[in-house]
Formats: structure tokens, sequence, C-alpha cells
């Protein structure tokens, strides 16, 4: 005999503008409140210190905007039988979620999220980032990329539980690209892995290499980072959705996106609004 599980909403929102100093926890907090203050029917985990169900996606460090985050949110079922995300322009669960949230924060898409299959932190296995450079022209820019393309490995210090790490970051940098001219501005657009550990744009920024003549390419500086979007295999989205079987994770580690990989977003901008559904544990 099946069981009726609590049905999971994905929300897709952006950060940007004076919001983006704000930390994730924070970001957490604000989630929490404009929840709250729309009366959804979050459920909550028992124990003397219940906290609401909802699941966060890859962290954003403080200071980058987004154009693509994600939670998840499980409501209680009970309360949610009748819910839809949609119920009329005033009933709009986004446009009422954006009434209550914070400048620079903006719900863009919810839809319902089947029960099952792997958190949006195991599922994404790579990000693009849009990197304003500070400080180069795009001569210099281009050579620094193609220096990283070339280069057969890249190591990064880390501080891992307490101690100094050293990690080749090289099969993380998936692709680079260099866009703009001097008078506009150098901006990066890469796309970096983020299994088994997120490669950050400041970290590739400021890593030091070393030419085949003896030469250093110095490192960058960014002016501004976004996260554009984030991505996972399709195969893994339709395993999320109908919960099959997954992978293990020594072969999600070893994933590297390319360009005939067949890769999708969480949920897409452009995603209407849907009628909840139950779903069975």
């Amino acid at each position: 005999m099946s069981v009726v599980g609590n049905p999971k909403i994905l929300v897709r929102f952006s950060k940007a503008g004076k919001v983006r100093f704000t930390s994730h926890r924070d970001v957490a907090r604000i989630w929490e409140r404009a929840l709250r203050r729309v009366a959804l029917p979050v459920a909550y985990s028992e124990g003397f210190s219940p906290r609401p169900k909802i699941s966060y996606g890859l962290a954003l460090p403080t200071g980058y905007e987004s154009a693509g985050e994600y939670l998840d949110v499980e409501l209680d079922r009970e309360k949610a039988e009748s819910l839809q995300l949609r119920d009329g322009p005033e009933g709009d669960l986004r446009e009422r979620l954006n009434q209550v949230l914070p400048e620079g924060i903006r719900v863009q898409a919810i839809a319902p999220l089947e029960r099952g299959g792997e958190s949006l932190q195991q599922a994404v296995i790579a990000c693009t980032w849009a990197i304003e450079v500070d400080g180069a022209d795009s001569a210099e820019v281009e050579v620094w990329a193609s220096g990283i393309l070339d280069a057969e490995e890249i190591l990064v210090e880390r501080e891992r539980k307490g101690k100094k790490v050293t990690d080749d970051v090289r099969p993380l940098v998936h692709s680079l690209d260099v866009c703009g001219s001097p008078g506009d501005g150098v901006q990066l657009t890469a796309v970096l892995g983020t299994q088994p550990r997120a490669l950050r744009p400041t970290e590739l920024l400021e890593a030091r290499l070393e030419g085949t003549s003896g030469s250093t390419h110095p490192p960058l500086s960014a002016r501004s980072v976004c996260r554009m979007k984030q991505w996972m295999l399709r195969e893994s989205r339709e395993s999320r959705e109908s919960q099959e079987s997954q992978e293990s994770q020594e072969s999600r580690n070893q994933t590297k996106i390319t360009q005939g990989d067949a890769r999708v977003e969480p949920l897409s901008v452009d995603a209407g609004p849907a009628a909840l559904v139950e779903t069975r544990a």
C-alpha cells in the first residue's frame, strides 16, 4: 500500500543589487519570513525544535549576483490539498511572494516537484558565470584564458576542516569565453564544475600559471560576478522526476560538461505555474 507524501514545490529566484551582500544564511531567514507572510502551509520537522522543511541549492558567495537560484519547499499535505500555484492574478503565488520579498530578490518561476531523487546540491554539476574583469584589457584576458585552457593542472590552495589543502581544479574548468572591448569592459563567461567541490570564479581568477617559457600569468580580479545558470544533466532531471535509480557518486564526481552533453536547468524562467499534485512516497 502506497503512502501519500507531502507535496513539494521548486522555486527559482534571482538575486541582484545591494541584496547581493546578504549572506546565504540571511537569505534563508528572508525566505522563511516571506513564506510565513504569504501563509504558505510549509511542513515542519518533528522534535523539540521544529524547522521548516526548506532545502536550498548551491550557496551563492556573498557579493555575487545571480539570475537563477533555487530552493525546494515541502508543504503540509492536509493544508495544501486545495492549494494551487496559480489561482487568478491576485492569488498568483509568485506575485504574492514578490510583494513581500526585499528589493533585489525576485521569484522567476515555481513548479511542482516530485519526491525522491537527488537534492539540488547533488544534481547540479556546473554553473555558468558572467565575470566582469577589473584592471585588464581584452588582450591580457585572452592570454590569461588561453593559459588556463592550455594548462594541464591548476593548483589552488584551500582550507578544509581547518587544514590547508591543494586541489587541482583544471578538470572543473569546462569552458572560458572572452567578450567585450576595452571601452565596454571585459567580460568572461565561464562554465565551472561543482562536483566534488565547486570552483568559485575568484579562485580561478586568482590562480597563478607558469607559462612554457617560464613566464608567469598574473592573477585577475573581478569587478562583478553573476551566476547566470545552473546545470544538471538531462538524465539526472529525468531520474529525479521518475525516481529511478541514481548513478554512483564516484561517477558523478568525474562528470564534465561538453558541448554535446544534453544539459538542462532545474527549472527554466518561462516555466508556467501549475496546480500542485499529490506525490507518493
